[in-house]
Protein backbone atom coordinates (compact mmCIF):
# COMPACT_ATOMS: atom_id res chain seq x y z
CA UNK A 1 0.00 0.00 0.00
CA UNK A 2 0.98 3.67 -0.34
CA UNK A 3 2.64 4.72 2.93
CA UNK A 4 4.11 8.14 2.17
CA UNK A 5 3.87 10.81 -0.51
CA UNK A 6 6.36 13.66 -0.78
CA UNK A 7 5.79 16.52 -3.22
CA UNK A 8 8.19 19.39 -3.87
CA UNK A 9 7.46 22.33 -6.22
CA UNK A 10 4.73 20.59 -8.20
CA UNK A 11 1.95 22.76 -9.69
CA UNK A 12 0.95 25.07 -6.80
CA UNK A 13 2.37 22.80 -4.08
CA UNK A 14 5.66 24.07 -2.65
CA UNK A 15 6.24 21.33 -0.09
CA UNK A 16 4.06 18.45 1.04
CA UNK A 17 4.75 15.37 3.16
CA UNK A 18 1.86 12.96 3.68
CA UNK A 19 1.81 9.75 5.67
CA UNK A 20 -1.03 7.47 4.59
CA UNK A 21 -2.72 4.58 6.36
CA UNK A 22 -4.74 1.48 5.58
CA UNK A 23 -8.49 1.88 5.23
CA UNK A 24 -10.53 4.59 3.53
CA UNK A 25 -9.07 8.08 3.30
CA UNK A 26 -11.50 10.84 2.35
CA UNK A 27 -10.05 13.90 0.60
CA UNK A 28 -12.13 17.09 0.57
CA UNK A 29 -11.73 20.83 0.16
CA UNK A 30 -13.23 23.83 -1.52
CA UNK A 31 -13.65 23.92 -5.31
CA UNK A 32 -10.39 24.93 -6.97
CA UNK A 33 -8.26 24.17 -3.91
CA UNK A 34 -6.38 21.45 -5.79
CA UNK A 35 -7.85 18.21 -4.45
CA UNK A 36 -6.75 16.29 -7.53
CA UNK A 37 -3.14 17.54 -7.37
CA UNK A 38 -2.14 14.68 -5.09
CA UNK A 39 -3.64 12.15 -7.51
CA UNK A 40 -2.00 13.85 -10.50
CA UNK A 41 1.35 13.73 -8.69
CA UNK A 42 0.86 10.03 -8.01
CA UNK A 43 0.10 9.53 -11.69
CA UNK A 44 3.43 11.13 -12.59
CA UNK A 45 5.35 8.78 -10.31
CA UNK A 46 3.67 5.90 -12.09
CA UNK A 47 4.60 6.97 -15.61
CA UNK A 48 2.14 9.65 -16.74
CA UNK A 49 3.49 12.18 -19.26
CA UNK A 50 4.93 15.40 -17.83
CA UNK A 51 5.78 18.85 -19.14
CA UNK A 52 7.43 22.02 -17.91
CA UNK A 53 4.03 23.29 -16.71
CA UNK A 54 4.20 20.72 -13.91
CA UNK A 55 6.97 22.70 -12.19
CA UNK A 56 5.93 25.35 -9.69
CA UNK A 57 6.52 28.91 -10.90
CA UNK A 58 10.01 30.08 -9.93
CA UNK A 59 11.36 26.60 -9.11
CA UNK A 60 14.09 24.77 -11.04
CA UNK A 61 12.44 21.37 -10.81
CA UNK A 62 9.57 19.39 -9.32
CA UNK A 63 10.14 16.20 -7.36
CA UNK A 64 7.60 13.58 -6.30
CA UNK A 65 8.42 10.55 -4.14
CA UNK A 66 5.93 7.76 -3.42
CA UNK A 67 6.78 5.04 -0.91
CA UNK A 68 4.94 1.71 -0.89
CA UNK A 69 4.86 -1.23 1.48
CA UNK A 70 4.80 -4.30 -0.77
CA UNK A 71 5.46 -6.92 1.91
CA UNK A 72 1.99 -8.39 1.23
CA UNK A 73 2.12 -7.87 -2.53
CA UNK A 74 3.95 -10.81 -4.16
CA UNK A 75 3.29 -9.66 -7.74
CA UNK A 76 5.07 -6.32 -7.20
CA UNK A 77 7.86 -8.04 -5.27
CA UNK A 78 8.34 -10.53 -8.12
CA UNK A 79 8.42 -7.74 -10.72
CA UNK A 80 11.08 -5.84 -8.78
CA UNK A 81 13.11 -9.01 -8.33
CA UNK A 82 12.99 -9.77 -12.05
CA UNK A 83 14.18 -6.23 -12.80
CA UNK A 84 16.89 -6.51 -10.11
CA UNK A 85 15.32 -3.58 -8.22
CA UNK A 86 14.17 -5.38 -5.06
CA UNK A 87 14.68 -3.53 -1.75
CA UNK A 88 13.60 -5.80 1.13
CA UNK A 89 9.82 -5.37 0.93
CA UNK A 90 9.86 -1.62 0.27
CA UNK A 91 9.34 0.22 -2.98
CA UNK A 92 10.26 3.87 -3.49
CA UNK A 93 9.30 5.51 -6.79
CA UNK A 94 10.69 8.95 -7.59
CA UNK A 95 10.00 11.33 -10.48
CA UNK A 96 11.95 14.52 -11.22
CA UNK A 97 10.77 17.11 -13.78
CA UNK A 98 12.87 20.13 -14.75
CA UNK A 99 11.49 23.52 -15.72
CA UNK A 100 12.68 22.79 -19.28
CA UNK A 101 10.32 19.81 -19.40
CA UNK A 102 12.92 17.04 -19.05
CA UNK A 103 11.91 14.15 -16.85
CA UNK A 104 13.66 11.31 -15.03
CA UNK A 105 12.21 8.35 -13.15
CA UNK A 106 13.75 6.20 -10.43
CA UNK A 107 12.71 2.92 -8.79
CA UNK A 108 14.45 2.17 -5.50
CA UNK A 109 17.15 4.67 -6.44
CA UNK A 110 17.87 3.21 -9.87
CA UNK A 111 17.14 5.24 -13.05
CA UNK A 112 14.16 3.66 -14.83
CA UNK A 113 12.25 4.42 -18.05
CA UNK A 114 8.62 5.55 -17.91
CA UNK A 115 7.53 2.19 -19.31
CA UNK A 116 8.93 0.52 -16.18
CA UNK A 117 7.12 3.01 -13.94
CA UNK A 118 3.87 2.17 -15.74
CA UNK A 119 4.41 -1.60 -15.44
CA UNK A 120 5.17 -1.32 -11.73
CA UNK A 121 2.21 1.03 -11.20
CA UNK A 122 -0.21 -1.61 -12.47
CA UNK A 123 0.78 -3.74 -9.45
CA UNK A 124 0.43 -0.89 -6.94
CA UNK A 125 -2.52 1.42 -7.68
CA UNK A 126 -5.83 1.34 -9.56
CA UNK A 127 -7.30 4.80 -10.28
CA UNK A 128 -11.04 5.19 -10.88
CA UNK A 129 -11.39 8.70 -12.27
CA UNK A 130 -14.32 11.10 -12.22
CA UNK A 131 -14.69 10.49 -15.96
CA UNK A 132 -14.82 6.71 -15.59
CA UNK A 133 -18.37 6.67 -16.94
CA UNK A 134 -17.00 8.03 -20.23
CA UNK A 135 -14.82 4.95 -20.59
CA UNK A 136 -17.93 2.83 -20.06
CA UNK A 137 -19.11 3.96 -23.50
CA UNK A 138 -16.36 1.85 -25.08
CA UNK A 139 -16.83 -1.87 -25.63
CA UNK A 140 -13.13 -2.60 -25.18
CA UNK A 141 -13.40 -1.26 -21.62
CA UNK A 142 -16.33 -3.62 -21.01
CA UNK A 143 -14.12 -6.53 -22.04
CA UNK A 144 -11.31 -5.39 -19.76
CA UNK A 145 -13.65 -5.03 -16.79
CA UNK A 146 -15.21 -8.47 -17.33
CA UNK A 147 -11.81 -10.14 -17.66
CA UNK A 148 -10.67 -8.35 -14.51
CA UNK A 149 -13.76 -9.47 -12.63
CA UNK A 150 -13.27 -13.03 -13.88
CA UNK A 151 -9.58 -12.77 -12.92
CA UNK A 152 -8.63 -14.00 -16.38
CA UNK A 153 -6.22 -11.22 -17.47
CA UNK A 154 -3.42 -13.75 -17.84
CA UNK A 155 -5.51 -16.06 -20.05
CA UNK A 156 -6.70 -13.06 -22.11
CA UNK A 157 -3.08 -12.01 -22.62
CA UNK A 158 -2.21 -15.54 -23.77
CA UNK A 159 -5.10 -15.47 -26.26
CA UNK A 160 -3.81 -12.18 -27.71
CA UNK A 161 -0.31 -13.62 -28.00
CA UNK A 162 -1.50 -16.76 -29.79
CA UNK A 163 -3.74 -14.74 -32.12
CA UNK A 164 -0.80 -12.53 -33.10
CA UNK A 165 1.40 -15.54 -33.86
CA UNK A 166 -1.36 -17.27 -35.86
CA UNK A 167 -2.31 -14.11 -37.78
CA UNK A 168 1.29 -13.28 -38.74
CA UNK A 169 2.00 -16.81 -39.98
CA UNK A 170 -1.35 -16.90 -41.80
CA UNK A 171 -0.45 -13.70 -43.67
CA UNK A 172 2.95 -15.17 -44.54
CA UNK A 173 1.26 -18.29 -45.88
CA UNK A 174 -1.15 -16.23 -48.01
CA UNK A 175 1.76 -14.32 -49.52
CA UNK A 176 3.48 -17.57 -50.48
CA UNK A 177 0.27 -19.00 -51.91
CA UNK A 178 -0.37 -16.03 -54.16
CA UNK A 179 2.82 -16.09 -56.18
CA UNK A 180 1.83 -14.26 -59.38
CA UNK A 181 3.26 -14.12 -62.92
CA UNK A 182 5.82 -11.56 -61.85
CA UNK A 183 7.16 -13.91 -59.19
CA UNK A 184 7.34 -16.77 -61.70
CA UNK A 185 9.24 -14.51 -64.12
CA UNK A 186 11.60 -13.63 -61.28
CA UNK A 187 12.16 -17.33 -60.67
CA UNK A 188 13.12 -17.90 -64.32
CA UNK A 189 15.45 -14.89 -64.38
CA UNK A 190 17.15 -16.00 -61.18
CA UNK A 191 17.68 -19.50 -62.57
CA UNK A 192 19.41 -18.07 -65.67
CA UNK A 193 21.53 -15.58 -63.71
CA UNK A 194 22.68 -18.11 -61.12
CA UNK A 195 23.58 -20.61 -63.84
CA UNK A 196 25.71 -17.96 -65.59
CA UNK A 197 27.50 -17.17 -62.34
CA UNK A 198 27.93 -20.88 -61.62
CA UNK A 199 29.66 -21.29 -64.97
CA UNK A 200 31.87 -18.27 -64.33
CA UNK A 201 32.86 -19.87 -61.00
CA UNK A 202 34.73 -16.84 -59.75
CA UNK A 203 36.79 -17.56 -56.66
CA UNK A 204 36.90 -15.19 -53.70
CA UNK A 205 40.50 -13.99 -54.31
CA UNK A 206 40.75 -14.89 -57.98
CA UNK A 207 40.17 -11.37 -59.34
CA UNK A 208 43.00 -9.72 -57.37
CA UNK A 209 45.36 -12.62 -58.21
CA UNK A 210 44.56 -12.35 -61.93
CA UNK A 211 45.04 -8.58 -61.95
CA UNK A 212 48.52 -8.90 -60.39
CA UNK A 213 49.46 -11.70 -62.79
CA UNK A 214 48.21 -9.70 -65.79
CA UNK A 215 50.30 -6.72 -64.77
CA UNK A 216 53.44 -8.90 -64.52
CA UNK A 217 52.84 -10.73 -67.82
CA UNK A 218 52.01 -7.57 -69.77
CA UNK A 219 55.18 -5.85 -68.51
CA UNK A 220 57.49 -8.87 -68.30
CA UNK A 221 60.06 -7.51 -70.79
CA UNK A 222 60.33 -4.13 -69.07
CA UNK A 223 60.46 -5.81 -65.66
CA UNK A 224 63.34 -8.06 -66.70
CA UNK A 225 65.26 -5.20 -68.34
CA UNK A 226 64.90 -2.81 -65.42
CA UNK A 227 65.45 -5.57 -62.92
CA UNK A 228 68.75 -6.80 -64.38
CA UNK A 229 69.99 -3.22 -64.67
CA UNK A 230 69.18 -2.73 -60.98
CA UNK A 231 71.12 -5.92 -60.19
CA UNK A 232 74.19 -4.60 -61.99
CA UNK A 233 73.96 -1.30 -60.12
CA UNK A 234 73.63 -2.92 -56.73
CA UNK A 235 76.09 -5.80 -56.79
CA UNK A 236 76.31 -7.71 -60.07
CA UNK A 237 78.09 -5.06 -62.17
CA UNK A 238 81.76 -5.63 -62.93
CA UNK A 239 82.78 -2.27 -61.50
CA UNK A 240 81.47 0.75 -59.65
CA UNK A 241 78.40 -1.02 -58.29
CA UNK A 242 76.94 0.02 -54.94
CA UNK A 243 78.42 -2.88 -53.07
CA UNK A 244 81.94 -2.24 -54.38
CA UNK A 245 81.77 1.51 -53.76
CA UNK A 246 80.68 0.93 -50.15
CA UNK A 247 83.50 -1.58 -49.74
CA UNK A 248 86.03 1.03 -50.96
CA UNK A 249 84.63 3.65 -48.61
CA UNK A 250 84.85 1.29 -45.64
CA UNK A 251 88.49 0.44 -46.58
CA UNK A 252 89.40 4.14 -46.69
CA UNK A 253 87.88 4.78 -43.27
CA UNK A 254 89.56 1.78 -41.69
CA UNK A 255 92.97 3.31 -42.53
CA UNK A 256 92.12 6.47 -40.59
CA UNK A 257 92.93 6.85 -36.86
CA UNK A 258 90.31 5.05 -34.79
CA UNK A 259 87.65 7.16 -33.19
CA UNK A 260 84.00 6.99 -32.14
CA UNK A 261 82.86 8.96 -35.19
CA UNK A 262 84.64 6.84 -37.79
CA UNK A 263 83.61 3.56 -36.12
CA UNK A 264 79.96 4.60 -36.20
CA UNK A 265 80.20 5.50 -39.89
CA UNK A 266 81.93 2.19 -40.66
CA UNK A 267 79.12 0.31 -38.88
CA UNK A 268 76.46 2.16 -40.88
CA UNK A 269 78.22 1.52 -44.19
CA UNK A 270 78.64 -2.16 -43.31
CA UNK A 271 74.93 -2.38 -42.51
CA UNK A 272 74.15 -0.74 -45.86
CA UNK A 273 76.34 -3.33 -47.57
CA UNK A 274 74.37 -6.15 -45.96
CA UNK A 275 71.02 -4.59 -46.95
CA UNK A 276 72.18 -4.11 -50.54
CA UNK A 277 73.25 -7.72 -50.72
CA UNK A 278 69.88 -8.90 -49.34
CA UNK A 279 67.97 -6.63 -51.73
CA UNK A 280 70.04 -7.98 -54.59
CA UNK A 281 69.13 -11.57 -53.67
CA UNK A 282 65.43 -10.77 -53.33
CA UNK A 283 65.39 -9.02 -56.72
CA UNK A 284 67.19 -11.94 -58.36
CA UNK A 285 64.64 -14.42 -56.93
CA UNK A 286 61.77 -12.27 -58.23
CA UNK A 287 63.27 -11.95 -61.72
CA UNK A 288 63.75 -15.71 -61.86
CA UNK A 289 59.95 -16.04 -61.60
CA UNK A 290 59.17 -13.46 -64.28
CA UNK A 291 58.41 -15.17 -67.56
CA UNK A 292 57.61 -13.74 -70.98
CA UNK A 293 54.60 -15.96 -71.80
CA UNK A 294 52.25 -14.54 -74.47
CA UNK A 295 49.94 -17.58 -74.33
CA UNK A 296 49.36 -17.21 -70.59
CA UNK A 297 48.89 -13.46 -71.03
CA UNK A 298 46.13 -14.10 -73.57
CA UNK A 299 44.50 -16.63 -71.25
CA UNK A 300 44.54 -14.21 -68.31
CA UNK A 301 43.16 -11.35 -70.43
CA UNK A 302 40.28 -13.50 -71.66
CA UNK A 303 39.44 -14.56 -68.10
CA UNK A 304 39.47 -10.96 -66.85
CA UNK A 305 37.35 -9.88 -69.82
CA UNK A 306 34.71 -12.51 -68.89
CA UNK A 307 34.67 -11.30 -65.28
CA UNK A 308 34.38 -7.61 -66.19
CA UNK A 309 31.66 -8.34 -68.75
CA UNK A 310 29.61 -10.23 -66.11
CA UNK A 311 30.03 -7.33 -63.66
CA UNK A 312 28.81 -4.82 -66.28
CA UNK A 313 25.85 -7.04 -67.04
CA UNK A 314 24.74 -7.00 -63.38
CA UNK A 315 25.75 -3.36 -62.88
CA UNK A 316 28.09 -4.08 -60.00
CA UNK A 317 31.84 -3.88 -59.56
CA UNK A 318 33.83 -7.01 -60.37
CA UNK A 319 34.74 -7.35 -56.67
CA UNK A 320 31.01 -7.60 -55.76
CA UNK A 321 30.32 -10.58 -58.05
CA UNK A 322 30.93 -13.31 -55.38
CA UNK A 323 28.53 -11.57 -52.95
CA UNK A 324 25.93 -11.13 -55.70
CA UNK A 325 26.26 -14.80 -56.63
CA UNK A 326 25.53 -15.84 -53.04
CA UNK A 327 22.59 -13.43 -52.75
CA UNK A 328 20.91 -14.56 -55.97
CA UNK A 329 21.47 -18.22 -55.15
CA UNK A 330 19.82 -17.80 -51.74
CA UNK A 331 16.81 -16.02 -53.28
CA UNK A 332 16.49 -18.76 -55.89
CA UNK A 333 16.68 -21.46 -53.22
CA UNK A 334 13.97 -19.66 -51.25
CA UNK A 335 11.63 -19.56 -54.25
CA UNK A 336 12.40 -23.15 -55.24
CA UNK A 337 11.60 -24.34 -51.73
CA UNK A 338 8.29 -22.45 -51.59
CA UNK A 339 6.26 -25.64 -52.12
CA UNK A 340 7.91 -27.30 -49.13
CA UNK A 341 7.63 -24.09 -47.15
CA UNK A 342 3.93 -23.78 -47.93
CA UNK A 343 3.21 -27.32 -46.75
CA UNK A 344 5.20 -26.78 -43.57
CA UNK A 345 3.64 -23.37 -42.95
CA UNK A 346 0.12 -24.70 -43.51
CA UNK A 347 0.69 -27.25 -40.74
CA UNK A 348 2.12 -24.56 -38.45
CA UNK A 349 -0.80 -22.18 -39.10
CA UNK A 350 -3.28 -24.95 -38.36
CA UNK A 351 -1.53 -25.88 -35.12
CA UNK A 352 -1.37 -22.24 -33.99
CA UNK A 353 -5.07 -21.74 -34.67
CA UNK A 354 -5.93 -24.87 -32.71
CA UNK A 355 -3.96 -23.54 -29.73
CA UNK A 356 -5.60 -20.13 -30.07
CA UNK A 357 -9.06 -21.73 -30.30
CA UNK A 358 -8.39 -23.93 -27.29
CA UNK A 359 -7.40 -20.97 -25.10
CA UNK A 360 -10.14 -18.73 -26.52
CA UNK A 361 -12.80 -21.38 -25.74
CA UNK A 362 -11.51 -21.59 -22.19
CA UNK A 363 -11.66 -17.80 -21.91
CA UNK A 364 -15.20 -17.76 -23.30
CA UNK A 365 -16.42 -20.21 -20.67
CA UNK A 366 -14.80 -18.17 -17.88
CA UNK A 367 -16.37 -14.98 -19.26
CA UNK A 368 -19.85 -16.53 -19.49
CA UNK A 369 -19.65 -17.74 -15.92
CA UNK A 370 -18.33 -14.40 -14.67
CA UNK A 371 -20.96 -12.44 -16.63
CA UNK A 372 -23.83 -14.19 -14.84
CA UNK A 373 -22.28 -13.45 -11.47
CA UNK A 374 -21.47 -9.86 -12.44
CA UNK A 375 -25.04 -9.25 -13.61
CA UNK A 376 -26.47 -10.35 -10.28
CA UNK A 377 -23.97 -8.38 -8.17
CA UNK A 378 -24.40 -5.15 -10.12
CA UNK A 379 -28.18 -5.45 -10.00
CA UNK A 380 -27.90 -5.66 -6.21
CA UNK A 381 -25.60 -2.65 -6.13
CA UNK A 382 -27.91 -0.64 -8.36
CA UNK A 383 -30.86 -1.46 -6.11
CA UNK A 384 -28.95 -0.14 -3.10
CA UNK A 385 -27.99 2.94 -5.13
CA UNK A 386 -31.64 3.83 -5.74
CA UNK A 387 -32.26 1.95 -8.99
CA UNK A 388 -34.25 -1.11 -7.82
CA UNK A 389 -35.89 -1.66 -11.22
CA UNK A 390 -32.63 -1.61 -13.16
CA UNK A 391 -31.35 -4.74 -14.86
CA UNK A 392 -27.71 -4.97 -15.91
CA UNK A 393 -26.64 -7.44 -18.60
CA UNK A 394 -23.10 -8.24 -19.71
CA UNK A 395 -23.68 -9.68 -23.19
CA UNK A 396 -21.33 -12.00 -25.06
CA UNK A 397 -22.05 -12.12 -28.79
CA UNK A 398 -20.14 -14.39 -31.14
CA UNK A 399 -17.67 -12.38 -33.22
CA UNK A 400 -17.87 -12.56 -37.00
CA UNK A 401 -14.28 -13.82 -37.10
CA UNK A 402 -11.52 -14.65 -34.61
CA UNK A 403 -10.10 -11.58 -32.88
CA UNK A 404 -7.07 -10.91 -30.68
CA UNK A 405 -9.50 -10.67 -27.75
CA UNK A 406 -11.29 -13.97 -28.16
CA UNK A 407 -14.28 -15.39 -29.97
CA UNK A 408 -16.92 -12.94 -28.74
CA UNK A 409 -17.73 -9.26 -28.52
CA UNK A 410 -18.60 -8.03 -25.04
CA UNK A 411 -20.98 -5.19 -24.34
CA UNK A 412 -22.67 -3.97 -21.17
CA UNK A 413 -26.41 -3.25 -21.52
CA UNK A 414 -28.85 -1.75 -19.04
CA UNK A 415 -32.60 -1.55 -18.65
CA UNK A 416 -33.43 1.17 -16.12
CA UNK A 417 -37.14 0.36 -15.84
CA UNK A 418 -39.10 -2.89 -15.84
CA UNK A 419 -40.57 -3.83 -19.16
CA UNK A 420 -38.04 -1.82 -21.13
CA UNK A 421 -35.52 -3.54 -23.39
CA UNK A 422 -31.88 -3.43 -22.37
CA UNK A 423 -29.87 -0.82 -24.27
CA UNK A 424 -26.25 0.21 -24.60
CA UNK A 425 -24.92 2.29 -21.70
CA UNK A 426 -24.25 5.18 -24.07
CA UNK A 427 -27.98 5.51 -24.72
CA UNK A 428 -28.87 6.14 -21.07
CA UNK A 429 -30.47 9.59 -20.94
CA UNK A 430 -29.90 10.49 -17.28
CA UNK A 431 -26.40 11.53 -16.23
CA UNK A 432 -27.23 10.66 -12.63
CA UNK A 433 -28.25 7.15 -13.64
CA UNK A 434 -25.06 6.71 -15.64
CA UNK A 435 -22.99 7.88 -12.67
CA UNK A 436 -24.66 5.32 -10.39
CA UNK A 437 -24.23 2.54 -12.95
CA UNK A 438 -20.57 3.48 -13.33
CA UNK A 439 -20.07 3.52 -9.58
CA UNK A 440 -21.79 0.13 -9.14
CA UNK A 441 -19.51 -1.43 -11.76
CA UNK A 442 -16.43 0.15 -10.19
CA UNK A 443 -17.30 -1.03 -6.69
CA UNK A 444 -17.91 -4.60 -7.84
CA UNK A 445 -14.84 -4.87 -10.07
CA UNK A 446 -12.66 -3.22 -7.41
CA UNK A 447 -13.49 -6.11 -5.07
CA UNK A 448 -11.62 -8.50 -7.35
CA UNK A 449 -8.73 -6.11 -8.05
CA UNK A 450 -5.29 -7.36 -7.04
CA UNK A 451 -3.87 -3.87 -6.52
CA UNK A 452 -3.69 -2.89 -2.83
CA UNK A 453 -4.50 0.81 -3.33
CA UNK A 454 -7.73 1.98 -4.97
CA UNK A 455 -8.25 5.65 -5.78
CA UNK A 456 -11.68 7.15 -6.53
CA UNK A 457 -11.60 10.68 -7.92
CA UNK A 458 -15.02 12.33 -7.50
CA UNK A 459 -16.88 9.23 -8.66
CA UNK A 460 -19.90 10.38 -6.61
CA UNK A 461 -20.62 13.35 -8.90
CA UNK A 462 -24.37 13.59 -9.55
CA UNK A 463 -25.25 11.55 -6.46
CA UNK A 464 -26.58 12.99 -3.23
CA UNK A 465 -28.70 12.41 -0.16
CA UNK A 466 -29.28 8.86 1.04
CA UNK A 467 -27.61 7.41 -2.06
CA UNK A 468 -24.41 9.31 -1.27
CA UNK A 469 -24.48 7.74 2.19
CA UNK A 470 -24.72 4.29 0.60
CA UNK A 471 -21.77 5.15 -1.66
CA UNK A 472 -19.72 6.17 1.37
CA UNK A 473 -20.56 2.93 3.16
CA UNK A 474 -19.52 0.88 0.16
CA UNK A 475 -16.20 2.70 -0.17
CA UNK A 476 -15.61 2.16 3.55
CA UNK A 477 -16.29 -1.55 3.08
CA UNK A 478 -13.69 -1.63 0.33
CA UNK A 479 -11.35 0.11 2.75
CA UNK A 480 -11.64 -2.84 5.12
CA UNK A 481 -9.70 -5.02 2.63
CA UNK A 482 -7.76 -2.43 0.62
CA UNK A 483 -6.34 1.04 0.94
CA UNK A 484 -8.98 3.37 -0.53
CA UNK A 485 -8.47 7.07 -1.28
CA UNK A 486 -11.52 9.06 -2.32
CA UNK A 487 -11.73 12.68 -3.50
CA UNK A 488 -15.28 13.81 -2.74
CA UNK A 489 -17.63 16.77 -2.40
CA UNK A 490 -20.22 14.71 -0.53
CA UNK A 491 -20.29 14.94 3.31
CA UNK A 492 -22.07 11.56 3.41
CA UNK A 493 -19.04 10.00 1.68
CA UNK A 494 -16.37 11.97 3.55
CA UNK A 495 -17.88 11.04 6.91
CA UNK A 496 -17.31 7.34 6.18
CA UNK A 497 -13.54 7.69 5.88
CA UNK A 498 -11.18 6.15 8.40
CA UNK A 499 -8.98 9.19 7.79
CA UNK A 500 -9.78 12.61 6.38
CA UNK A 501 -7.42 14.89 4.40
CA UNK A 502 -8.35 18.53 3.86
CA UNK A 503 -7.04 20.44 0.84
CA UNK A 504 -6.79 24.21 1.11
CA UNK A 505 -5.34 27.00 -1.00
CA UNK A 506 -3.45 29.98 0.38
CA UNK A 507 -2.88 32.99 -1.86
CA UNK A 508 -0.53 35.94 -1.39
CA UNK A 509 0.46 38.79 -3.64
CA UNK A 510 3.29 36.83 -5.23
CA UNK A 511 2.08 33.23 -5.34
CA UNK A 512 -0.54 30.62 -4.51
CA UNK A 513 0.09 27.46 -2.51
CA UNK A 514 -1.93 24.31 -1.94
CA UNK A 515 -1.73 22.54 1.41
CA UNK A 516 -3.05 19.14 2.49
CA UNK A 517 -3.57 18.43 6.18
CA UNK A 518 -4.83 15.39 8.07
CA UNK A 519 -7.87 16.42 10.11
CA UNK A 520 -8.30 15.52 13.73
CA UNK A 521 -11.75 15.04 15.24
CA UNK A 522 -12.56 18.71 15.92
CA UNK A 523 -11.40 19.93 12.53
CA UNK A 524 -13.13 17.05 10.83
CA UNK A 525 -16.45 18.05 12.38
CA UNK A 526 -15.94 21.57 11.01
CA UNK A 527 -15.14 20.27 7.52
CA UNK A 528 -18.17 17.94 7.39
CA UNK A 529 -20.31 20.85 8.64
CA UNK A 530 -18.89 23.09 5.89
CA UNK A 531 -19.67 20.43 3.29
CA UNK A 532 -23.21 20.24 4.65
CA UNK A 533 -23.95 23.94 4.99
CA UNK A 534 -21.63 25.82 2.67
CA UNK A 535 -19.60 28.87 3.71
CA UNK A 536 -21.58 29.72 6.86
CA UNK A 537 -21.18 26.86 9.33
CA UNK A 538 -24.00 26.77 11.90
CA UNK A 539 -24.30 24.94 15.18
CA UNK A 540 -27.00 22.81 13.62
CA UNK A 541 -24.68 21.72 10.79
CA UNK A 542 -21.99 20.91 13.37
CA UNK A 543 -24.43 18.71 15.27
CA UNK A 544 -25.41 17.00 12.03
CA UNK A 545 -21.73 16.47 11.27
CA UNK A 546 -21.11 14.91 14.67
CA UNK A 547 -24.05 12.59 14.09
CA UNK A 548 -22.72 11.55 10.65
CA UNK A 549 -19.33 10.83 12.21
CA UNK A 550 -20.99 8.68 14.86
CA UNK A 551 -20.00 11.02 17.70
CA UNK A 552 -23.53 11.46 19.10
Amino acid sequence: MLTQLTIRNYAIVESLDLELSQGMTAISGETGAGKSIMLDALGLTLGDRADSGSVRQGAERAEIIASFDISALPSAHQWLTEQELDLDGDCIVRRVITKEGRSRGYINGQPSPLSSLKELGEHLIAIHGQHEHQRLMKKEHHRELLDQFAQQQSLASKVRQLYTQWHEQKQHLERLQTLDDEAQARLQLLSYQVEELNQLALGDDELSTLEVEHQELSQAGQILQNGHHALSLTADGEQDNCYQLLHQAIHQLIELPKGAATEQVIDLLSSAQIQIEEANQELRHYLDRVDINPARLTEVEERLSSIYEMARKHRVSAKELPRLHTQLAEELASLNSSDEAIASLEAEVKALFERYKQHADKLSKARQKAAKKLNALIDTELSELGMPAASFIATLNEAAKPTPYGLEEIEFLIATNRGQPARALGKIASGGELSRISLAIQVITAQTATTPTLIFDEVDVGIGGAIAEVVGQKLRQLGERSQVMCVTHQPQVASQGHQHLFVSKKASRSNTQTQINALQQKDRIEEIARMLGGIDVTQRSREHAREMLGLG
